[in-house]
């Protein structure tokens, strides 16, 4: 028993200095304090993108008490990725009755993929405490058809303005 406690507490060591230990959807690394300024977070990149593979990506940012956009639409039937990083502290990432629920870390990328079955609107809370305005952290997400989706242009998919 103490061999096992030996080789356990050897293994927790060693990842730990290794920097290995990460939350689990967690596996890219990024600087929170310059994630606005350059790369794939910049806020031109924020909101719904539509992939050569016609897949769906997400880009968020979540910071103290709001998700960054506020709304986002994708389409039904097609696969989502959900790319979202905190810009200050821990968040938790949330799409009730989906598969969509994870912990946003600063410092790291976390992704989640899922595929919405029917037209609809989910509300997106922060379902980790981060703070005093935590009970006020809400998004939406507006999954809509296919053929809206290909006519609206990516400004109105970040704001789900109506039509």
């Amino acid at each position: 028993m103490a061999t096992m406690l030996l080789v356990m507490m050897a293994v927790i060591v060693v990842t730990g200095i290794l920097g290995a230990l990460h939350p689990s959807s967690n596996v890219e690394i990024i600087d929170p304090t310059t994630l606005h300024l350059k790369g794939e977070f910049v806020e031109s990149n924020l909101g719904t993108a539509l992939e050569p593979d016609f897949s769906v990506t997400v880009r968020l940012i979540a910071t103290q008490y709001n998700f960054v956009p506020h709304c986002v639409e994708v389409p039904v039937g097609m696969p989502v990725k959900f790319r979202i990083t905190s810009a200050d502290a821990l968040h938790g990432f949330l799409l009730p009755d989906t598969n969509v629920n994870t912990m946003v870390v600063p410092g790291f990328v976390a992704e989640v993929r899922t595929r919405f079955a029917k037209e609809g609107e989910y509300a997106m809370p922060c379902h980790e405490f981060c703070g005093l305005g935590h009970h006020a952290m809400w998004a939406r997400v507006r999954i809509v058809s296919q053929e809206r989706f290909a006519t609206v242009n990516f400004t109105e998919r970040r704001r789900c303005e109506r039509q």
